[in-house]
């Protein structure tokens, strides 16, 4: 809801030079809190890593309209992160508990879909709110979607078996607890491809306004109802022909769909890009999630998880910090950005055929 807002928001703030550290510095604390989520949730449970997350959704978007100085604002970024470092390695590990192994990626797929769904009306709506009644009222109506979700986690139940009480030493964490070897072949392809999704996140809106798009979540919307349709498929097909195989198309659709949207003159090549950009994400995402919990062992699978998002928070970090210190503001430089993250999706695919 509130991410094509941001930039504009930044600015308005006087901070129109420092877009690149929005999503970025949201991102470190996601990653730093990974090992954190990772090792609470195969030890206290699936469930109190998800209301973490939920919870910092609902205080942080309270707090935006408070907090609104530059420094107040990135400071909020950082805490905010939180909330992507707990809330989706709770839902992953608690998914892989309740599906069987032989409808894994489909059952992934349908997570994905729901998040796409998610994904694809709230920039819209975002932007409308935004438009009509103003940032603020945005900021608070997120938080009242991520209270809702808090009353859907209330009738859910635990899946951990042998659960710990919570203790400092929850805490402690040891490189294995961070990286887990077993998943590095997903982990390096997650990495790569979601570059391209730091750089979407940090440029589009910009772009949007470029293109004289007035809605700058129509762009994400897109991406992601056109990612909703495969999604379902590509889960299914990755557990019937294999992830890799999945994976070879989806890297490859990925850089052409970011050449199309380096190379757009005008609004319709710009979301024809993005519907590409989207069959590439709904092909990709559920398949490496689903390898990824093939590989794990079942007593770490938080671990796992952990350990994929960590790489998945390094590459939209690096994808918004490194795309924002290219485009300075200047829009031609949006395309150098844009070619980079078709080299690395392209660098993704012939990791996959050189470590088959």
């Amino acid at each position: 809801m509130i991410i094509p807002e941001l930039p504009s928001y930044l600015t308005s703030l006087g901070g129109a030079d420092y877009k690149g550290l929005i999503i970025s510095l949201f991102t470190l604390t996601a990653g730093l809190s990974r090992p954190f989520s990772g090792k609470m949730a195969d030890t206290v449970g699936r469930m109190p890593v998800m209301i973490v997350g939920v919870l910092v959704c609902i205080v942080i978007g309270l707090l935006y309209p408070i907090l609104n100085s530059i420094l107040g604002f990135f400071l909020l970024r950082l805490i905010h992160g939180f909330s992507t470092g707990f809330k989706p390695t709770g839902t992953t590990a608690y998914l892989a508990d309740i599906v069987p192994d032989k409808k894994r990626g489909e059952a992934l797929g349908i997570l994905g879909v729901s998040g796409s769904i998610g994904m694809a009306s709230g920039p819209v709506l975002g932007s409308f709110i935004a438009a009509e009644y103003g940032t603020d009222t945005m900021f608070y109506s997120s938080s009242v979607v991520a209270l809702v979700s808090i009353l859907i986690l209330a009738g859910m139940k635990e899946t951990l078996e042998n659960k710990q009480k919570f203790s400092v030493d929850t805490f402690k964490i040891n490189f294995s607890d961070i990286y887990d070897p077993t998943v590095l072949s997903p982990s390096v392809v997650m990495l790569l491809t979601t570059f391209s999704f730091g750089a979407i996140l940090t440029l589009i809106p910009d772009f949007s306004d470029y293109l004289e798009v007035s809605n700058r979540g129509l762009f994400f919307s897109f991406m992601l109802i056109s990612s909703i349709g495969i999604r379902l498929v590509a889960g299914r097909a990755s557990d019937i022909y294999g992830r890799r195989n999945l994976l070879y198309f989806g890297t490859l659709i990925l850089a052409i769909g970011m050449s199309i949207i380096a190379l757009a003159p005008n609004p319709f090549w710009f979301f024809t890009g993005a519907v590409v950009l989207g069959i590439a994400v709904g092909i990709n995402s559920p398949t490496v999630f689903a390898w990824t919990v093939d590989l794990a062992n079942p007593k770490h699978r938080g671990r796992a998880m952990a350990t994929m998002y960590i790489a998945l928070e390094i590459g939209v970090g690096l994808g918004a910090l490194i795309s924002g210190f290219i485009y300075v503001n200047v829009i031609e430089n949006i395309k150098i950005a844009f070619f980079l993250c078709a080299i690395l999706a392209f660098t993704a695919f012939a990791y996959l055929l050189k470590t088959r």
